[in-house]
């Protein structure tokens, strides 16, 4: 008999590489999103939400240098800067198992890497790093746009609105990533353990394998690049925004 085929899961790539890493089927969603989110917008946002669609901001001359600014690679350099803190960070050390002997310092920082606590503590700081980094090139891109048509200032006004009323709920979600990479962790190390079993030897001098950490870190960074692409979606728009009316203005 054949084992049944998971459903295809569809969206982003952080979406997807959490599927992949994961036994569990993922149900797609049962509600689209309007109605998502018509359940995550309270009434308080809504309000504040209607006052930016429906006012009628004053139009303002964009300034040139400060529209240059904007496209001079800004997201970028911010997702390049991001990038390389999760790509150096710790977590991701190479690190040699213990051998025999005396415990030292060093050994001691490699037990912490065998256990998953280790790397959750720090998929979290990067996670702050990246909604810290994320936020201030999304109020820097706002106030650019306050200098742009009405059309523009009103969607840094939604911006702003949008990222207060769905904050608590994004970090929410987003925390089910490091819970995902925890069963991941012990799913590989007890596959690891069951196979050393099968292949045990009388040498018992002979260092332990950690092919299966190396391929959880390799995962555990996907995911967070991942994650990054995701959390830069809203900034990228509203340069796209910029971008557009700087190629309009000099049609």
């Amino acid at each position: 008999m054949q084992a049944p085929r998971r459903a295809t899961v569809r969206g982003p790539t952080f979406i997807r590489t959490l599927a992949r890493l994961t036994i569990a089927d993922v149900p797609p969603p049962a509600r689209s999103l309007s109605d998502q989110l018509s359940q995550w917008v309270d009434w308080t946002h809504a309000v504040a939400l209607s006052t930016a669609l429906d006012g009628r901001p004053p139009a303002a001359l964009l300034d040139d240098r400060i529209l240059r600014s904007a496209e001079d690679d800004e997201c970028a350099r911010v997702r390049a800067s991001l990038a390389s803190a999760i790509v150096a960070d710790r977590a991701f050390a190479a690190a040699t198992p213990r051998g025999p002997g005396p415990a030292s310092a060093a050994s001691a920082d490699v037990d912490e890497t065998l256990d998953f606590p280790f790397y959750r503590q720090r998929y979290l700081a990067l996670q702050q790093t990246m909604e810290a980094g994320v936020g201030r090139l999304r109020e820097r891109l706002r106030a650019m746009l306050t200098h742009g048509t009405p059309g523009m200032v009103r969607l840094a006004a939604v911006d702003a609105v949008m990222e207060r009323a769905l904050g608590r709920r994004e970090r929410a979600l987003l925390s089910a990533a490091p819970t995902l990479l925890g069963q991941h962790f012990e799913r590989l190390r007890e596959a690891a353990l069951v196979a050393a079993d099968a292949q045990a030897t009388a040498d018992a001098q002979l260092a332990p394998s950690t092919a299966w950490l190396e391929t959880f870190r390799k995962d555990m960074r996907e995911v967070l690049l991942a994650e990054l692409d995701v959390r830069l979606q809203p900034a990228q728009g509203l340069l796209a925004a910029l971008r557009t009316h700087a190629k309009n203005s000099h049609a």
